[in-house]
C-alpha cells in the first residue's frame, strides 16, 4: 500500500473512428506520463474509438478494432504504471449491443473493465440506442488504492458515485467526452462537487478535447478536494498531460501537487470553440483548406478571422463575387479585411451569369413582377461559383449564415447555404457583433491585429440583392428577433410567455411561423459547430410538416 500516487491526466484530442492513430497517440501519451514518474496514466471516455461513435458503435469490425487496440496497449504497461483508458467493449452473447467502457490495463495485461451505468439520452446524446448500460459501477485496486470509476454521465445523477464509495472507493476518477456549450464548465464543477459532498471523497475529472462534426470538447479537466475545492484546472481547448500527485492523509486523500490553469469566458471561450471545430473538421476530414465568400458584411467577415486563426491564412481563399447591387463601402470593406488578415481575395463579378438567367426565364416570367425569385437568383449563382471553385481547387467552401438567419430562413438554399460547413450556424447575429469585438481587441493566435474594419461592424446588414435593402425591411430588429427566438428555441417559451416580456403578439407569431416554415431548409443546412445549450439539428428536431402553431391567448 503507497501513500503517494501520482496520477497523470491525459487531457488530448482523439479522431472517431481513427483507432490506429488513437492508438498511437495514447501509446505516446503513455510512455510520456510513465517517463514522467506517474503511476496511472487517465484517458478520456472511448478515446480508442473517438467520441461520440452514434451508429458506427453497431459495426463488429469496429469492437473488434478496438479491442485489439486495447490488447496492444496494456502491453505498455507493468507492475509500476498502469492506464485507464476508454473504449467500446464487444457484447457478450449475439443480439446484444456493445458497452461504453473503461479499460484498467496494468502488469501487462487488461486488469479489468468498468461499463457505463447511466446512458445520456437528450440533447446531443443518444447512447440508449447504441450501447448497453453496465449493471453496477466499479472500482479498480492499484498500488493498495481503491479508485472508483464512474464514467460522464455517471456522475450527473446520484447513486453510483455512492456505490462507488460502499465499495470501498478512496478516490473518484471519472473520464469524460463532455462537449462544450455555454456555461458547461460551471455545470461540470457543480456536478462535481455535488458528487464529492455526497460521498466525502475526492474527484479527478478528465475530458476530452477537439472538434467532431458539430460538436466541440473544450477539455478543462479539473479535480475538486473531498472539502469541495477546486484543485486542478487543465487548459481549455487545448490538449495537455498533466500529473496530479495524490497524498493519503488520516482523513482520505488529498492532491497536493497539480496545475491551476486559468479558463476562459465569455466570448473568448466562443470564439475558441468556433476555431477549435472548424481546424479539427478541415484537418480530420483530410481538407488542404477552406475558400468563402467574402461580402464586406460583419458575418463573412467573422468567418474569414475565424479560418485564417484556425488554418492559417495561406489556407485561406477569399472571393468577392458583386452584383449591381453590390455598394462600394462592402468592395472596400472585404478588401480591407482580406489585407488586415493576409489572405487573398479575388473578385468574381456575377452580373454576365444573372444576366445569362434572366435572358433564359423571362419569357416563361410573362406577366409576373420582379420578385424574390430575382434574388435568390443572385444568391445561387453565387453559391454555384463558389462551389465550383470548391471543386476546382479542392478547398471546402464556408457558409456564412448566423443562427438568427437560418432560424426564420433569411437565407437562399443552393445559394449562400451552400457550404461543407459553417462556424456560426449556432450563433446568433447579436451574439456574431460581440465576438467580433472579442476578436478585435485579442489577437489570441497571433495572426492579425485588429482584423475587422470598424464600418462593417457598425453599418446596416443587407444582403444587397436589390435597391438600398436592409436585413430589417422585412425582420425585426435583430436585438428583438434573437430574444424571441431564444425564447422559442432554448427555452421552448410559449408565445404568452414571450409577449409577456414586452413583444407584440404579431411579431412573435410571425417569428413563430418563420421559424417552423423554414425547418426544411435546416435539415439542408451545412453542419456548423454548437455553441449554445439547444443547436439546430441534434438538440432540436423537428418535422418538417407541421401542422401545430402555439396562439397568443
Amino acid at each position: 500500500m503507497t501513500d503517494r500516487l501520482v496520477i497523470a491526466a491525459i487531457q488530448a484530442n482523439p479522431t472517431l473512428g481513427a483507432i490506429a492513430s488513437n492508438e498511437a497517440l495514447a501509446r505516446d501519451r503513455m510512455v510520456q506520463a510513465r517517463d514522467a514518474g506517474a503511476d496511472l496514466a487517465v484517458f478520456t471516455e472511448l478515446f480508442l474509438n473517438g467520441y461520440p461513435p452514434e451508429d458506427l458503435s453497431l459495426k463488429p469490425a469496429f469492437w473488434g478494432a478496438g479491442k485489439a487496440a486495447i490488447e496492444r496497449l496494456a502491453r505498455e504497461t507493468n507492475e509500476d504504471f498502469a492506464a485507464l483508458i476508454g473504449v467500446i467493449w464487444p457484447p457478450e452473447a449475439p443480439g446484444r449491443r456493445p458497452r461504453n467502457a473503461l479499460a484498467f490495463l496494468a502488469g501487462g495485461e487488461v486488469r479489468g473493465l468498468a461499463f457505463k451505468c447511466d446512458l445520456p439520452n437528450y440533447g446531443v446524446f443518444d447512447e440508449k440506442r447504441v450501447f448497453e448500460p453496465g449493471e453496477g459501477p466499479s472500482v479498480f485496486t492499484w498500488k493498495g488504492v481503491r479508485i472508483g470509476t464512474p464514467i460522464c454521465e455517471d456522475i450527473w445523477g446520484q447513486g453510483v458515485c455512492a456505490a462507488l464509495k460502499a465499495q470501498g472507493a478512496e478516490i473518484l476518477v471519472t473520464p469524460n467526452g463532455s462537449p462544450y456549450r455555454r456555461m458547461a464548465d460551471t455545470e461540470r464543477m457543480d456536478v462535481a462537487r455535488a458528487r464529492v459532498a455526497e460521498t466525502g471523497l475526492p474527484l479527478l475529472y478528465v475530458n476530452q478535447v477537439g472538434g467532431q462534426d458539430e460538436l466541440v470538447f473544450d477539455g478543462g479537466s479539473f479535480a475538486v478536494s473531498a472539502r469541495g475545492e477546486t484543485v486542478m484546472r487543465l487548459p481549455m481547448f487545448e490538449e495537455a498531460l498533466a500529473l496530479t500527485t495524490w497524498t493519503r492523509r488520516s482523513d482520505g486523500w488529498t492532491l497536493s501537487d497539480a496545475p491551476m490553469a486559468e479558463w476562459l469566458t465569455g466570448y473568448g471561450e466562443v470564439y475558441h470553440a468556433m476555431v477549435l471545430g472548424l481546424r479539427d473538421y478541415v484537418d480530420k476530414s483530410g481538407f488542404p483548406g477552406v475558400l468563402l465568400g467574402l461580402s464586406g458584411g460583419v458575418d463573412s467577415a467573422i468567418v474569414a478571422v475565424v479560418a485564417a486563426d484556425a488554418l492559417g491564412p495561406d489556407r485561406v481563399r477569399c472571393f468577392m463575387l458583386p452584383s449591381r447591387y453590390t455598394s462600394r463601402d462592402s468592395l472596400e470593406d472585404a478588401e480591407g479585411c482580406a489585407r488586415r488578415l493576409g489572405v487573398r481575395l479575388d473578385e468574381i463579378a456575377i452580373s454576365p451569369a444573372v444576366d445569362a438567367f434572366a435572358e433564359m426565364l423571362t419569357p416563361l416570367y410573362e406577366g409576373k413582377a420582379p420578385d424574390l425569385t430575382e434574388e435568390n437568383i443572385q444568391a445561387r449563382t453565387r453559391g454555384l461559383s463558389l462551389m465550383a471553385l470548391s471543386n476546382k481547387l479542392g478547398l471546402m467552401l464556408l457558409t456564412t449564415g448566423n443562427k438568427s438567419e437560418m432560424a426564420v430562413g433569411y437565407a437562399t438554399l443552393y445559394g449562400d447555404m451552400c457550404g461543407g460547413y459553417n462556424v456560426l450556424k449556432d450563433v446568433y447575429k447579436t451574439d456574431v457583433y460581440g465576438v467580433c469585438e472579442w476578436r478585435n481587441a485579442n489577437n489570441p493566435f497571433g495572426v492579425a491585429e485588429d482584423p475587422i474594419p470598424r464600418r462593417i461592424l457598425t453599418k446596416a446588414p443587407s444582403a444587397e440583392l436589390r435597391p438600398d435593402q436592409k436585413d430589417q425591411d422585412s425582420l425585426p430588429e435583430y436585438a428583438e428577433l434573437d430574444a424571441i427566438l431564444h425564447g422559442l428555441v432554448e427555452e421552448e417559451a410559449t408565445l404568452d410567455e414571450i409577449v409577456a416580456r414586452g413583444h407584440a403578439p404579431e411579431t412573435v407569431e410571425r417569428v413563430q411561423r418563420l421559424l417552423y416554415n423554414s425547418e426544411y431548409k435546416r435539415r439542408q443546412a451545412a453542419p456548423g459547430v454548437k455553441i449554445g445549450p439547444r443547436a439546430f439539428g441534434r438538440d432540436r428536431r423537428y418535422p418538417i410538416v407541421n401542422g401545430f402553431r402555439d396562439q397568443v391567448s
